[in-house]
């Protein structure tokens, strides 16, 4: 009886910590800003390609609070390297396309640290489909390179 209650509040803190990295990352005023420099979100639907975490429901539920309809999606030219894709002929990286909302680009893009650590860059997948891709930014002396989002019209 005494390892349950023990168990127990073991799992309670694991749980509260959890809670408190979720809303610090994705939540808070704190820890990220989008940098000046970059436009604001279009306001129409958005197609984003996810390859990494956002592939799993409960991440999206997090991050979007809701699902987002994924579709199996490919992205070819590029490889996979853990949570990052590089270019790499004849390679391809299988994932899902999201339709967002323009709120729920812009929760992406804080869950994604865009401008810290990803930039968000339109590519063509390989059914056709024109959709955002988070690529990671490259780093220098220990900081990532910022560059600006350039926004640019996708057909929806």
């Amino acid at each position: 009886m005494v390892w349950i209650k023990k168990w127990l509040q073991v799992a309670g803190v694991l749980m509260l910590g959890l809670a408190s990295w979720l809303w610090l990352t994705m939540l808070s005023p704190w820890f990220y800003s989008p940098p000046d420099d970059f436009s604001q979100v279009e306001q129409r639907p958005h197609h984003v390609f996810v390859y990494g975490t956002l592939r799993y429901t409960a991440v999206r539920w997090i991050v979007m609070g809701r699902a987002g309809d994924p579709q199996v999606a490919t992205l070819e030219g590029y490889h996979r390297n853990g949570l990052d894709v590089s270019v790499q002929p004849g390679s391809r990286v299988e994932g899902l396309l999201l339709s967002v909302t323009p709120d729920e680009l812009e929760q992406l893009d804080r869950y994604e640290r865009l401008g810290d650590r990803y930039t968000r860059e339109r590519k063509t997948l390989a059914d056709g489909n024109v959709a955002w891709v988070y690529v990671r930014l490259p780093e220098t002396s220990g900081r990532m390179v910022t560059s600006p989002v350039r926004q640019i019209a996708l057909v929806p």
